[in-house]
């Protein structure tokens, strides 16, 4: 495995080697040892998965507040999306800073998205799905979001026609 560090402080995109013969290809999205080395979270208490039915979906910006913090890796198993994390740690110099990443199915391109930061996708590709692990178990008091087209954010969405957003993430407050 490879770690990329993004321009966000200990947020980092993982790149998995896959190995490949006539079957097909077989790859490591998490290793106790390497996560280890690199200083990351190793202590997974879910794993989830969301699929979803067509292109222009946002999912996001969720995250969840202390004590109950968590860390994510995001890993597209199906399809194409934008893969979105915003620093929104207090006395972070990169404060509200957002950055964003196509992730597909076929580019072994992992997020891995630090206590702090909101997390959100775009679904680029009817059909796409993902799988995630947390760190810790959802806590619906301490859940907290910010809004997918906060101007104070500004970040650049792929799709910005059709935009499908349920009805918890339209209600997040604006920023300013």
């Amino acid at each position: 495995m490879q770690f990329e560090e993004t321009p966000l402080a200990g947020a980092y995109l993982v790149l998995t080697e896959p190995h490949s013969d006539e079957r097909g290809a077989f790859g490591r999205t998490f290793c106790v040892d390497e996560f280890s080395q690199a200083g990351l979270n190793t202590a997974w208490q879910q794993g989830n998965v969301a699929s979803n039915v067509s292109a222009g979906i946002v999912r996001g910006m969720h995250y969840q507040t202390a004590p109950h913090a968590e860390v994510k890796l995001i890993n597209c198993i199906q399809g194409r999306i934008f893969d979105v994390i915003v620093d929104v740690r207090e006395g972070s110099p990169t404060r509200y800073q957002w950055f964003g990443e196509t992730l597909e199915a076929s580019d072994n391109k992992q997020m891995y998205v630090p206590e702090g930061f909101a997390h959100g996708y775009q679904v680029l590709e009817a059909g796409s799905s993902i799988n995630y692990l947390v760190s810790t178990a959802y806590a619906p008091k301490s859940e907290a979001g910010l809004r997918w087209d906060d101007p104070k954010l500004a970040i650049s969405w792929p799709i910005l026609t059709e935009i499908q957003l349920s009805d918890k993430d339209k209600q997040w407050p604006l920023l300013a």
